[in-house]
């Protein structure tokens, strides 16, 4: 058996990538030297939770590695890094949470948007978020109706006011709600103004939303 290691050597190495945040190989999404940093940006567990319309569950803070890693996810067709921060943010999300049943709705971009891009990168990160958590998921439960403008350039005010009619009712909840109440899904909470007009959306269809959890918030100060 020991000719044939050279084979089980070779194959590990054409298995390895280069991690997109520095370009080091390495057989895992991300390497560890990143995930550590990545780590560096998380939340105190008292500062995790803010409260709000809707409540936030924030894994991490919007800056450093992990504001890296984000970009890369969606600027940079980088897929792969929504796993680790799905996962990150899962694992803090069940234990700081009740079991209690929640629909994961994802925060939609506009179809025009996904077609640049690839992929929408909450649907992403709602996916992987679901198979640590086991939480039913509802890709189409939301529909981004109106392309907007890209948030970042504008104020709080212009932003409440860009995002007004953005959403409407998906495939996924027109003809049957869900069970359960939802627990929206995105990647970065800035503002609040996504967030609140996708909660608003769902519940002028009488659909409870009880919150929305995100890997990064922007700093509060």
């Amino acid at each position: 058996m020991k000719s044939f290691g050279w084979l089980r050597e070779l194959a590990g190495f054409i298995l390895e990538a280069n991690c997109p945040l520095c370009q080091r190989s390495t057989p895992h999404e991300l390497c560890q030297d990143c995930q550590r940093r990545i780590l560096r940006c998380q939340l105190p567990e008292e500062d995790r939770l803010q409260a709000g319309q809707p409540p936030v569950f924030a894994w991490g803070s919007y800056r450093g590695a992990l504001k890296q890693a984000i970009a890369v996810l969606k600027y940079h067709n980088q897929p792969q890094v929504a796993r680790p921060l799905a996962q990150q943010l899962a694992s803090s999300w069940l234990a700081g949470n009740p079991p209690a049943p929640l629909t994961v709705v994802p925060i939609p971009i506009h179809v025009r948007k996904r077609q640049q891009r690839g992929y929408n990168q909450a649907d992403l990160l709602a996916k992987h978020f679901c198979e640590f958590t086991r939480q039913p998921l509802a890709l189409e439960g939301l529909e981004r109706s109106q392309e907007t403008v890209a948030q970042f350039t504008l104020s709080p005010a212009k932003r409440e006011q860009n995002l007004a009619r953005a959403f409407s009712l998906g495939k996924a909840f027109c003809n049957q709600p869900p069970s359960t109440p939802v627990l929206l899904l995105d990647d970065i909470y800035t503002t609040g103004a996504t967030a609140r007009s996708a909660a608003q959306t769902l519940r002028r269809h009488g659909i409870r939303v009880d919150g929305i959890a995100v890997v990064a918030r922007t700093s509060r100060d």
